[in-house]
């Protein structure tokens, strides 16, 4: 039935249907653009869906927990320079007062300097 869609770049689902111009996935809800996914796979898009590039600033979107430690990485912290990687994490950055950690690009927003 859709031997032609591709899985779904979120969840890996394979019960992708197409609406008009979008693909969407009924098992987490995704949506996205098949033109984009053609044209670049390898972009980083942060929560708003800007471009992400090695030494950008980004600011956090939501509080985050830091796993194995209390500390929590408020909503509104600017970090610069972030480095690009590829893994579940996608952003490798210093974070101020916590340091060296991954971040994924769904709770970030570049900022424009």
């Amino acid at each position: 039935m859709n031997e032609t869609l591709p899985p779904c770049p979120e969840c890996s689902s394979a019960y992708v249907y197409q609406v008009d111009a979008l693909l969407i996935c009924p098992e987490c809800g995704h949506e996205w653009s098949p033109e984009a996914e053609t044209e670049s796979a390898s972009e980083i898009r942060d929560s708003v869906g800007n471009v992400l590039a090695d030494g950008d600033t980004v600011t956090v979107i939501k509080d985050l927990k830091v796993k194995g430690s209390s500390s929590v990485v408020k909503v509104g912290t600017k970090v610069r320079g972030i480095r690009l990687v590829d893994g579940d994490h996608d952003i490798d950055c210093k974070i101020p007062g916590i340091g060296q950690m991954g971040l994924k690009s769904q709770f970030v927003k570049k900022v424009s300097e």
